[in-house]
């Protein structure tokens, strides 16, 4: 039942485009009830990065995140896992933005 969980919330993460993906890393990375393992800051700076590059509005507005519902509903989708779920979620969110951001450079 748990992998199941951890499936639905990978397809849900497919299923996001680029924007809402650094939008939710970055809420991930923000949020202390995340409790991911990863550098934080690190991975913060480079989703931040990332959105500012690609959306306007984040770069020249405060942006409120909870406008975007399908964000805050995968946020609470993955605050239900457990710790070593939520860093498999958050690890797959990383290098699938990894792989999007590389085939777009290249092309």
């Amino acid at each position: 039942m748990k992998e199941n969980k951890v499936e639905n919330v990978i397809n849900i993460i497919k299923d996001l485009d680029t924007k809402d993906k650094l939008r939710l890393g970055i809420c991930l990375t923000t949020s202390d009830w995340a409790n991911i393992l990863y550098n934080k800051t690190e991975m913060y700076e480079k989703f931040d990065t990332m959105l500012k590059e690609i959306d306007k509005e984040y770069r020249t507005t405060l942006v409120n995140f909870a406008k975007y519902k399908i964000v805050m509903f995968t946020m609470a989708k993955i605050m239900e896992l457990e710790q070593a779920e939520r860093n498999k979620i958050v690890l797959y969110l990383f290098n699938c933005l990894d792989s999007e951001i590389s085939k777009n450079f290249l092309l």
